[in-house]
């Protein structure tokens, strides 16, 4: 529980027990499901937290009450994250309103089986709900990345509650950086709606924002700019950095030599180079790096007739989220019959604004005069590239 303003409290809760986030992406530091409670003349709460975390943030929010009854239960979202413990509140307080648009009350009776009927203030977009001083604003942000998403603007103080727009992985208090598990958390699990983000962004464009509050992660209070301009760019599918990212498998460490050597000699010329093991290194951060960059080579080897199936889980995740404005090279290795490289490039068939270098590399085995040669023209032709 966390004092944000005298008016406005977040009563959600941190998850440490949780190992895999959605099943997949692995959260070392946790991760914050955010509930926000305002305390006007009105009491409204915004978004409940995980089934697993019902009676602490019901004691959250009898705490903050302070013998008051709240008036509003707002739903900004219905993933079950955010959602899960809307049927305890309404049981605990069966008089509150619950505030959400038409796809949210579908969504309320497949959880919970319950139509909320008595109970409901629809909300259209652009509708206000006054609990006193404070206004909510509603914008509906659909497919950002559920369709009856909606984020709530605050106009005294200025207060954007972004839903899970803005969030990252980690609690609350987690001590690091923000722009890494934003990242990873925006590419992972909203990045294929990159369109929608987009026309909420606009949306938005004309108001002042002073404090963002999402459902996971800490409140934004500070640079706002800095995190709204980071939120543009992966929208747009926009590189934050010209540098390379290396992406590869290697069976018997002749793939990896060959990386090896092209990541030195891209650092020599002054190229900043990341290289990652795809079947080492957890997936979803090599997939978040690589949207980060503005270069991709992707070096693995023919196996079973077709591409490692690592590469080939990396290269879907890249695909199915819209990667593009990039540029791609590849390096492929095979002793027989190498395809490699036709397969990783098929697999981007689909994939829009992305620029091919000229040079593949091609191994046969091992390394050798020929493909070193090719590697040393990859290296030349990727730092030709701004």
């Amino acid at each position: 529980m966390h004092k944000i303003f005298d008016w406005l409290i977040n009563v959600g809760v941190d998850d440490f027990q949780v190992d895999l986030f959605e099943g997949m992406y692995k959260v070392p530091n946790g991760i914050a499901y955010n509930s926000y409670l305002i305390k006007d003349e009105k009491v409204a709460v915004l978004d409940s937290v995980d089934a697993n975390f019902g009676s602490e943030w019901l004691e959250n929010i009898e705490k903050s009450l302070n013998g008051r009854l709240p008036d509003y239960m707002v739903v900004l979202h219905m993933e079950p994250d955010h959602s899960a413990n809307i049927a305890k509140f309404t049981e605990k307080y069966p008089m509150v309103k619950i505030v959400g648009n038409s796809k949210t009350f579908v969504l309320l009776e497949e959880y919970f089986g319950k139509d909320y009927v008595d109970n409901r203030v629809l909300i259209n977009d652009g509708d206000t709900l006054s609990l006193g001083e404070h206004t909510l604003q509603f914008v509906f942000a659909p497919m950002v990345h559920w369709p009856e998403v909606m984020v709530a603007y605050e106009h005294k103080n200025k207060v954007l509650f972004s839903a899970d727009a803005f969030g990252k992985f980690g609690s609350y208090d987690a001590k690091e950086e923000w722009d890494d598990e934003a990242r990873r958390y925006y590419i992972g699990i909203v990045g294929k709606y990159g369109m929608q983000v987009q026309s909420l962004l606009k949306k938005l464009s004309g108001i002042e924002v002073n404090c963002i509050c999402p459902l996971h992660g800490y409140v934004l209070t500070e640079n706002l700019g800095y995190y709204i301009s980071l939120y543009d760019k992966w929208s747009s599918y926009t590189a934050e950095e010209n540098g390379t990212l290396i992406a590869y498998t290697s069976v018997y460490g002749h793939t990896k030599k060959a990386v090896q050597l092209l990541a030195d000699m891209l650092k020599e010329q002054g190229e900043t180079v990341v290289v990652y093991d795809l079947a080492r290194s957890d997936m979803s951060l090599c997939v978040s790096e690589a949207f980060k960059y503005s270069k991709l080579v992707l070096a693995t080897t023919t196996y079973n007739g077709d591409i490692f199936p690592n590469m080939r889980e990396f290269i879907d995740c890249l695909t199915e989220r819209n990667y593009q404005k990039r540029t791609v090279a590849f390096i492929e290795n095979g002793s027989w019959a190498p395809v490699a490289a036709n397969k990783m490039k098929t697999k981007f068939e689909k994939s829009k604004n992305l620029t091919f270098t000229d040079t593949t590399v091609k191994i046969r085995s091992a390394l050798n005069n020929e493909s070193l040669s090719q590697l040393k023209a990859l290296a030349e032709e990727l730092c030709k590239i701004n």
